[in-house]
């Protein structure tokens, strides 16, 4: 059917389809170059992110196994200091009072300062 049209319009069509085609290729390449790209910056977010989950893997289970024994160690002091006898009960509870107190003085003052 090209034939036909291009036999009806003399030669005008064929320049037409030429440029047209010429244009398409244009934008094939274009659109291959900005595809290379788009896949060099997923590989990329693909090596940051696995080197980002070695670290954490590396350096933060160490962190939460210290946090863990020093947790560890302030319960089984607690313990032993409710565990204890009465006069040790009266002492943790002006401290349970007193921390209550802290964070309501903490709460007011944070709230004052972020005008909230």
């Amino acid at each position: 059917m090209a034939d036909w049209g291009n036999r009806r319009n003399g030669t005008g069509t064929g320049r037409t389809e030429e440029m047209l085609d010429t244009e398409n290729q244009a934008r094939v390449e274009g659109l291959a170059g900005k595809i290379s790209r788009l896949k060099g910056i997923a590989l990329d977010i693909e090596t940051e992110t696995k080197s980002q989950n070695m670290y954490m893997d590396d350096h933060m289970s160490g962190e939460f196994d210290s946090s863990q024994g020093l947790l560890t160690g302030s319960m089984n002091r607690i313990n032993s200091m409710v565990n204890s006898g009465r006069g040790n009960r009266k002492v943790m509870c002006y401290i349970i009072a007193g921390l209550v107190i802290l964070f309501f003085i903490s709460y007011y003052l944070v709230t004052k300062v972020t005008g909230g």
